[in-house]
């Protein structure tokens, strides 16, 4: 197995580099190690809401979601793909200052998230065949971002989660809202190649 993946490596590698994938545009205010503090541009998201697991919630939004990309929406409009792909806890309560965990969202609720293509407005988007996709603005905000390479599993995800809480309290970064997981690679991606980050929104 670990021969058939080194062997797909520098195909890995070669296409990544080709497939100029737009993300959120950011300006790096701080950086050590897997940490730093950005100052985001505004950007659009398509989001849904779901009732899953943590490590489930991201398959059951993803299909949805993707279909209005790849042309179910009401213009049949094919959209070029974006990263990251998003996940948000809802109702969790803020962890001010003291490293915390991910436990799950309220009553197991997640929102999941697509990046919009930056050439469209919330009045340009093509409307979703599917009711429970909405559109959101995310305005311009200062985020503290962990980034890891690994796996998506819940236990992983604490680690690194935890790691960054740590990295605020050094940096005496107060949060302003819930962790944000997000992930940069389609899931048939080796997962030691995997881009994970945690972003959370901190006072300016």
């Amino acid at each position: 197995m670990k021969r058939f993946l080194f062997s797909l490596l520098p195909l890995l590698l070669i296409t990544g580099r080709l497939m100029a994938i737009e993300q959120p545009r950011y300006t790096v205010l701080q950086r050590e190690g897997n940490f730093e503090l950005r100052r985001y541009e505004p950007y659009i998201v398509a989001e849904i809401e779901v009732r899953a697991s943590f490590e489930k919630a991201g398959n059951t939004a993803f299909r949805p979601l993707a279909n209005y990309i790849f042309g179910e929406n009401r213009r049949s409009e094919k959209m070029e793909m974006t990263a990251p792909v998003t996940q948000t806890p809802k109702g969790e309560k803020i962890g001010m200052t003291a490293p915390v965990t991910q436990s799950g969202g309220s009553d197991g609720l997640y929102t999941v998230s697509f990046v919009m293509p930056s050439r469209y407005k919330l009045a340009t988007l093509p409307a979703p065949m599917d009711e429970r996709i909405h559109f959101r603005e995310v305005p311009s905000a200062v985020k503290a971002a962990w980034t890891y390479r690994g796996g998506w599993s819940q236990a992983r995800y604490a680690k690194e989660e935890k790691a960054l809480r740590a990295a605020m309290v050094k940096a005496k970064r107060t949060a302003m809202g819930p962790p944000v997981w997000a992930r940069y690679n389609a899931p048939f991606w080796p997962s030691f190649l995997r881009r994970n980050e945690i972003l959370v929104e901190v006072r300016p």
